[in-house]
This record gives structure tokens, sequence and C-alpha cells, in this order.
């Protein structure tokens, strides 16, 4: 099959689809170049930087359609032919209709953009990465400029990664969007599909009187090595499935270790009083599995712990399943392996010599609840406070974005923190300035002491925008928790998980009560329907029960 090069002003070439049957890149030549044949070249393969055996896997008969669209063409050509596409189209040189569908729906998740075609067709999320969910003012104002001229089209959602997604992006604006990004220290390159999502941290490092390690500096430098300071990073771009990977401080386990691929548990070693983080691994849910992350048997030193990342990425790259999609995440692969082999393969791949020690059992005298981070906390630093409050949902506009900026610069130090429960931490308040905070008016919108039910509530994005969603769900969330509070006295925090799909990126397998969207009839035709799971624990391993059957939604409110 023929591919057409053609050149764009930079006289630069980008390749045509070599799919034609579902719609070819025009590109139309604007400056004027001397009459030249350009060489038909094929577009960068996925197949670059893995091992021959890996190579095989991925282009074998069995292997799943996205590792073929990889074989094809590498989701890091996105990189750069986005900011072009969204050029081309800005200035009428290509259309829509034009563009390959494989680029489009599976692509350019690589640039972290999701097209949402059955929800808002030609409008993206994008996913950025906020490594340990830290933000400055600054940052939130760039955000919020670039879902604001989008309207009622146009809003954000704090996720359970400590992350932002922007909703409503054109393509056509995707190029300045990325430059900005990149200009304020974020991105939204290798957000989405088969590389590694947000690294997470305590939402609290570096202000915890009671944390072992401050989890930013680490995570910040493995965000540049992983991911190119911002710009992807080729190496890791096609991986066998999607990884998240976090580093825990403290026995609250703020980041949820336990349901991460990857991580890592700070402890001190009894023993020689060394500062040392046991290896977990393996945690993720999925229609097809729930499985809590478990010990891989070895701990490492916080100079390994970037070494040792980068080597699991390269065994799992290199050796990971490609087939069925299901069976893709990190955990299939060690127990393919065994822990001990998969670990020392590990070791092997960080350089001759390497000895990894081995996992340390840390005994405590006392017990330990987790703590609650909203309402107001003293830190370390004497003098200084973090403000925990409540986004319900996670769901924020643009003049939410503004107003956080608003509030960190003027009562705190220019930064916050984002949480897995998709809340927001304002830091660094001096005393002098904290009853002046408090009365701010947006805390009248989100609040600092809100209700019990209010404060655990998380949920994914729901069928509003998400194409797997069965139900909708944050506009639902907030409703049922609004008419519980205004009934009910709860002595004590519920955490209740929404979630639309069996994906379960609303995590409900962790919460108290946690509600998945599922078909369910009513009088004998099909309505939105939920599954009902009850006693999860984040911290403690403990994964809720389903109860058997699926309730309809609209009776959420009086069963629960």
């Amino acid at each position: 099959m023929q591919i057409n090069l053609q050149l764009n002003s930079s006289g630069r070439g980008i390749a045509a689809c070599q799919r034609p049957q579902r719609g070819c890149v025009k590109v139309m030549a604007t400056a004027t170049l001397e009459p030249v044949t350009a060489p038909a070249t094929k577009p960068a393969s996925g197949l670059k930087h893995l091992s021959p055996e890996a190579q095989a896997r991925a282009s074998e008969k069995g292997a799943n359609k996205f590792e073929k669209a990889k074989v094809q063409k590498c989701g890091s050509t996105m990189w750069t032919e986005v900011p072009e596409l969204a050029k081309l189209l800005r200035e009428g040189n290509t259309k829509w209709e034009d563009l390959s569908l494989d680029d489009v729906d599976i692509r350019m998740k690589f640039a972290g953009m999701f097209h949402r075609g059955k929800r808002t067709p030609k409008r993206f999320m994008m996913r950025l990465k906020l490594p340990n969910g830290e933000v400055t003012s600054e940052q939130f104002r760039y955000a919020a400029s670039c879902i604001k001229p989008y309207g009622a089209d146009g809003c954000a959602d704090i996720t359970t990664r400590a992350n932002l997604q922007l909703r409503g992006v054109k393509l056509e604006d995707a190029d300045r969007i990325i430059e900005g990004l990149i200009a304020h220290n974020m991105t939204s390159f290798q957000s989405g599909m088969d590389s590694v999502r947000n690294l997470t941290g305590s939402p609290i490092a570096g202000l915890d009187p009671h944390e072992l390690y401050d989890t930013r500096p680490i995570l910040y430098e493995m965000n540049n090595v992983l991911f190119g300071n911002g710009r992807g990073n080729e190496e890791f771009a096609n991986l066998p499935r999607k990884l998240n990977i976090c580093i825990s401080p403290t026995r609250d386990d703020f980041p949820h270790t336990q349901i991460n691929d990857l991580g890592f548990e700070a402890v001190k070693d009894p023993a020689s009083g060394q500062l040392l983080f046991n290896v977990v691994v393996g945690g993720y849910f999925s229609g097809q599995r729930n499985i809590m992350s478990v010990p891989l048997g070895v701990a490492v030193t916080e100079e390994q712990l970037i070494p040792f990342t980068v080597a699991l990425l390269r065994v799992f790259r290199d050796h990971g399943p490609r087939g069925n999609r299901a069976k893709t995440r990190l955990i299939w692969l060690i127990e393919q392996l065994g822990f001990e082999p998969f670990a020392n393969l590990v070791a092997e791949t960080m350089g001759p010599g390497t000895k990894l020690h081995a996992a340390v059992h840390a005994t405590h005298d006392t017990p330990w609840e987790r703590r609650d981070l909203l309402g107001v906390h003293q830190q370390k630093q004497e003098g200084l406070n973090w403000v925990g409050v409540s986004v319900p949902a996670g769901r924020i506009t643009a003049e939410d974005l503004e107003d956080f900026a608003r509030v960190a610069d003027t009562y705190g130090g220019s930064t916050a923190r984002l949480t897995p429960e998709e809340n927001i931490l304002f830091v660094n308040i001096p005393d002098a300035k904290l009853q002046a905070m408090l009365t701010d008016p947006l805390f009248q919108k989100f609040k600092v002491n809100p209700g019990n039910l209010e404060r655990g509530l998380v949920s994914c994005t729901g069928s509003q925008f998400c194409g797997f969603g069965l139900i909708e769900t944050k506009q639902r969330a907030m409703q049922i928790v609004a008419q519980l509070e205004a009934s009910l006295h709860l002595p004590n925090p519920v955490r209740i998980h929404w979630t639309g799909c069996p994906n379960s990126c609303g995590q409900a397998q962790v919460a108290d009560i946690g509600l998945m969207g599922g078909p369910a009839k009513l009088n004998g035709k099909a309505v939105e329907g939920v599954k009902i799971f009850l006693g999860g624990k984040v911290c403690g391993l403990l994964i809720a029960a389903v109860l058997r059957g699926v309730l309809v939604v609209g009776s959420c409110s009086a069963s629960l």
C-alpha cells in the first residue's frame, strides 16, 4: 500500500494514513519550494525500542488490535503530529474527515488527547501530568485559560491520581495548549495508552510531621527521566499496557500503593536504621480481574528508586505479554515468570553487581488510623498550616481554577496539592492569615469541613463524557449525597465511590460503599443500574464484597 508524503510549511514531511478507506491526512504546501520528488517513507514503528522477542509478540497474529496499531505507527509520532495537525486544521489545510481514525481514537492518547466521539464528537479530554499532585497558582491559571474559551463545553476534573483532566479541548487548539503546558512545567505527553500514568506520592509531602520521606523531589526527577522533561520519551512509549506507580512515605498510604502496579513503601530497617522502600506490585482493577498489590520480596534504597523503576519498565516492555488485552498488566508477567525470578531479572537489568535488599518487616507498637486530610492542620513548619477542601466528585470549572490560584497566592505560598480523593489542599498558610482565609467566598462552594458523606465522595467521569460509562456518575453522586446529608446524622465519615463501568476508575472496590454502573431492568425495560460493594478499605488490604443483583439507579438514595 502506498504512503504519500507531502510537505508542510516547515518542509517537514507528514505521512498520510496507510488506510485510505478510513481517511487520509491531506497536507497542502504553504511555502514556495523548489519542485522535488519526496521519497515515500513509512511512519516510525512502535517496534523501535522493543527486544526481538517483544517485536515478535507485538507482530504475531494473536496480538491485540492496539499492538497492531502501534506496530504500524508508534504513538510517539503524535508528539509532533498533533501540533502539526492542529495548525493544519486551524489554517484550513486539512479537514477533520480526512484524519486517520486510528490516530484520532488510539494514537493521540499517547499525547494525552482522548477523543470523546461517542459523547462529544470532535472534542477531546486532555490529561496532564502533575507529579505528586503539586500545582502552582500559575499552573492553575494556565489550565483555566485552556478551557475557558469553550464556555459550557469546557470543564476540568481532579482525578484519583491527584491529576487534572481538561475537557472540551478542540484539536485545532492543541499545539498552543501543549506548548503552554510545557512552558508552565506541565505536559500531557504519555498520560494515556500504554505508558506510565501520573506519578503519585503523599499530598502532604514536606509538610507532614509523621513522614519518613518527602516524595516530591524524587517524583519530579522520575517524571523527567520517564517522560523526557515533558517532551516524551520514546523508550517507554510502547509498554504492553499502562502502569501506575507511587511512593508512600507514611502508614496512611495516601497514594494507594495497594492498587498500583508498582508501589514503594518507605520503611526504616529496624536492624540498621536505614531508610528503605519495600516494593509491592500488581494492584489493579478491571472488568476481568481485581487484585490488591503483593510484596515482591525486595526493598530498594533511595538511590535505587529510579534505576529500579527504569529497569522494571524495560523488563515489562521486553518480556510482557501482548496478546489478550485483559491479561497484559504487569502482574500477569510477574506471575508467569515467578516473583523471585522477576525481581532477579530487574536487578540484572539495573546493571552488573546490583544488589537489592530483602523486604523489611516493619512492626509498630501502636495502631494507626488513616488520617483525614480535609480541614485545618498544622504543618511540621512552625506557624504554618494546610487547609484541606472538599471538591465534590472532583468536577471544577475554569472560574474555580482561577479561584484556586487566587487563594493560593493570597493566603499561602502560591502552591496547592491535589489528592487521590479528588480534593485540594492549600498549603503553607500562616497562622496570621488563617481566619481571613476561612471566610473567603470560595469556601462557600468548596467546604473546609464538609459532611461525613461529602468528605468521602469519589466519582469517575461517568457517561456524561466517557464512552465506557454505563451510568451518569458525578452529578448524581453529588445530588444523592446532598439528599442523604439533609436527612441523616452520621457520626463518622462514610466513603462512597461511584464508578460508571467495571473498569472501576472510581475504585468502587476500596470504598465503604461502592457503586458500579451496570445494566438493569424496570418493568421489563432497560434502565441504568448499579452493583453495590460494601466494606472496602484502602489502607489495610481489603476489597469490598459485592452484593448480589443490580439496583436500579433511581432507588439508590432510598437504598443507601
